[in-house]
């Protein structure tokens, strides 16, 4: 008889790491306890469950409680809480919460699998009827009966975030009318300020979902019935709602961890090495509990992700099997890439963002860039927006974003991959990728990005990002002059407040109208044709320019 392998947690990363463990080690005797009621579930894909494009909460549990024991002779223990670990005698106290009859198993190598929980605000209402979290199959069922049997006329959900965002999809496209609110100042909390703006642009203007950001619930009101039907803001306004979803963040479970006397990282999570070991011997941890590392700037970072989740309990799972750490596998950390499907919209993200780029100490460029996915004379081309961040001094790749219809996770991949193995603008700016119209431009958009990127940094181009564009407008900076070189036509249509309109082709004989002692920003629908004027306004001698870092295609903020 083999080892004895208890998993704590039966979602990603604990059935990951039980089945890797019967794998490695078919002799080994391997148990699951959870808490829940399901196990082995895709939590990300709760919000399409809501949103009926999974019809049945069976498409998203990979493998049941029976099917774990028929096929990889792993037992499951559903509605089971780990409440105590004798580390000592390396045994697990556990309580059947359907009888409350407590056991105890001994272990030889024991894996803390216990995920994270929405985070619940101690405010008066949250525990009103038909306000709710998602974060489990059961939560998901509750909601889901509520829209089908007795559905709601003022949905809102808290919390803009990705679980915010696809409930909101969902429910929009179920054809409630949807509310989001905010407590920050921008919804995509990790993503550049511009970037989030254009989304929250999208979603008020052409989904008409809206959008409250720097606004928090101080307060949840109920009706006669103890049901939600208002939520009171800090700002005094109150907002009808006769369904509330929490969805502002989440929190790792770490209270049995910490019982134990297991070692709490800076995040608040877990430390883990990159066996995944914890400081307790033969005790390992993986998923949404623990921390791993950042991989850019090398520090500690939390990144509650399924992929994250399942890449850490596939090391556990191979580890615990072993005694010697030349059978080991490992995990470095993560670069926290991660993506959003919303409406036709993809946005995605990878590295740091050049907020955090900033807060880490590098010294940053960034571009933004738009282009189209594929040749643009193609029927299926779609206009993607791309931001990359660099280090000034070096080249090197610190993180990307992107936004648009067209193929973002492709170009963002390629860019994980080149900051996963260190790479920098040089060498993005010269990859050999596939080309064929169908598929991409014949420079693909990275390659245009990182060229983009190239000139800035070989003082080519200066630029100017578009909330830093937007602040000194709204500060009334007297030192601006805005340049719009599109033609008259584009320019009436819509532009900036208080731009003047130089067409491109009339700029030479107008190049008298532009003053050379003010700081000239050139704008264009995409940048193409500021660059052009750039370059043609430096051989005039002008020295004060900049043009707007993805023109007005990238540009979230008022237009006249």
């Amino acid at each position: 008889m083999g080892r004895k392998i208890i998993v704590i947690g039966g979602v990603a990363a604990g059935t990951k790491a039980a089945a890797k463990a019967k794998r490695e080690d078919p002799n080994s005797e391997v148990i699951i306890f959870t808490k829940e009621e399901y196990i082995s579930y895709s939590g990300c894909g709760l919000p399409y469950f809501i949103g009926k494009v999974v019809q049945s909460k069976d498409h998203l549990i990979l493998r049941t409680p029976q099917e774990f024991k028929h096929s990889l002779g792993i037992d499951v223990y559903t509605k089971h809480e780990v409440i105590d670990v004798d580390k000592q005698n390396k045994k697990v106290i556990v309580k059947d919460l359907s009888t409350n009859n407590i056991k105890e198993y001994f272990y030889d190598k024991l894996i803390i699998a216990t995920g994270a929980s929405p985070v619940k605000p101690n405010i008066e209402g949250i525990n009103l009827k038909r306000v709710f979290t998602l974060r489990s199959v059961g939560d998901a069922l509750k909601i889901r009966e509520i829209l089908d049997n007795d559905p709601p006329k003022n949905p809102v959900i808290v919390g803009g975030g990705f679980i915010g965002l696809e409930l909101a999809e969902n429910l929009k496209e179920r054809g409630f009318d949807v509310k989001i609110i905010e407590v920050a100042d921008q919804i995509l909390p990790g993503y550049d300020f511009e970037i989030a703006k254009l989304v929250e642009k999208y979603l008020i203007e052409e989904k008409g979902v809206k959008v409250f950001t720097s606004k928090k619930i101080v307060k949840i009101l109920g009706n006669e019935e103890q049901e939600v039907s208002k939520v009171l803001l800090d700002s005094g306004e109150e907002i009808e709602t006769d369904l509330l979803i929490w969805s502002a963040g989440i929190r790792p479970n770490v209270e049995l961890a910490k019982k134990i006397g297991i070692e709490i990282g800076s995040t608040g999570a877990i430390r883990v090495d990159k066996y995944m070991r914890t400081n307790i011997e033969d005790i390992y941890s993986a998923g949404d509990c623990c921390e791993t590392t950042n991989l850019v700037c090398n520090k500690p970072a939390w990144v509650p992700l399924g992929s994250t989740a399942n890449k850490m309990g596939r090391v556990a799972g191979n580890n615990v099997v072993y005694d010697n750490e030349e059978n080991f596998e490992s995990f470095e950390g993560v670069l926290g890439t991660n993506i959003l499907k919303l409406f036709s919209l993809t946005i995605a993200k990878t590295g740091l963002s050049e907020r955090q780029a900033r807060e880490e100490g590098f010294e940053v460029e960034s571009v933004i860039v738009p282009s189209d996915d594929k040749a643009h004379y193609y029927p299926t081309s779609k206009m993607v927006i791309l931001k990359l961040i660099a280090d000034k001094k070096t080249g090197r790749i610190l993180g990307a974003q992107g936004i648009g219809e067209g193929t973002v996770d492709k170009f963002i991949d390629i860019i994980a991959s080149f900051i996963y193995l260190n790479g920098t603008v040089w060498g993005l700016s010269k990859v050999d990728l596939a080309y064929s119209p169908p598929y991409s431009m014949a420079l693909s958009s990275v390659i245009v990005t990182a060229n983009v990127m190239k000139n800035k940094l070989t003082g080519k181009l200066k630029g100017i990002n578009p909330y830093e564009l937007y602040k000194r407008i709204k500060e009334g900076d007297k030192n601006l002059l805005l340049v719009d070189v599109r033609t008259e036509p584009e320019f009436v249509i819509s532009s900036i407040p208080g731009s003047i309109n130089i067409p491109l082709d009339e700029l030479v004989e107008k190049v008298d109208m532009i003053d050379k002692n003010k700081e000239i920003v050139l704008i264009c629908g995409l940048g193409k044709r500021a660059y052009q004027a750039y370059t043609k306004l430096r051989s005039f001698g002008f020295t004060n320019l900049k043009i707007l870092d993805g023109g007005l295609k990238a540009y979230p903020f008022e237009l006249i």
